[in-house]
């Protein structure tokens, strides 16, 4: 198993480091901006989700991982237990990445809401040099592998977001309302709090 690395050098910080008011980038706000919308769309995927009937939830309706919950399932595998330790932790889980980590619905949405809540401030304690960086870990089939550390948390965020695109399609689909994801609706949403 390969470590995440945390900086060029490949010796900085963990992810419990705090950086220093100075240390916060760019980088930060971006991740933090992707971090919200991240939870901010799930949270709104599953005010639709939690209205479909059992029959709807787990029917086969063509997706990669079949069912709505099969899908959801895939982004509880893939935030959980392969990606979010990977960054946080340096660690690389060999799970297969069709898995069901959670066959109870409930069980399921409440998982996937902790994971989505868990990014936020893991990276608000990131140091600004790890995001430019590389990522050293195993992939799940045991290759090792080192990509951009910026990038493939990129990946992560955009991920969730091809996964729930295939499920508000699928709900379409089934004739059932879906809601607006668009990462501007969140912004705007935002922007008209107080």
């Amino acid at each position: 198993m390969v470590a995440a690395s945390t900086s060029p050098s490949r010796d900085g910080p963990t992810s419990t480091d705090t950086p220093a008011a100075t240390d916060v980038s760019l980088w930060h706000s971006h991740f933090d901006a992707l971090a919200r919308y991240h939870r901010w769309a799930t949270v709104r995927l599953f005010e639709h989700v939690d209205r479909l009937s059992e029959d709807d939830y787990r029917r086969d309706v063509g997706l990669f991982f079949h069912s709505v919950h099969g899908t959801l399932n895939h982004l509880l595998v893939a935030e959980h237990r392969v990606w979010f330790p990977r960054f946080a932790d340096g660690t690389s889980n060999h799970v297969a990445l069709d898995a069901e980590l959670e066959t109870d619905r409930a069980a399921l949405r409440d998982g996937l809401l902790t994971a989505v809540s868990r990014w936020q401030p893991v990276i608000a304690g990131w140091p600004a040099a790890r995001f430019d960086g590389r990522l050293d870990y195993t992939t799940t089939r045991g290759v090792d592998q080192s990509l951009p550390f910026a990038l493939t948390l990129t990946h992560v965020f955009n991920h969730g977001t091809h996964h729930r695109a295939q499920i508000t399609a699928a709900i379409t689909a089934m004739g059932h309302a879906c809601p607006e994801l668009d990462l501007v609706w969140m912004l705007q949403a935002e922007n008209a709090q107080p």
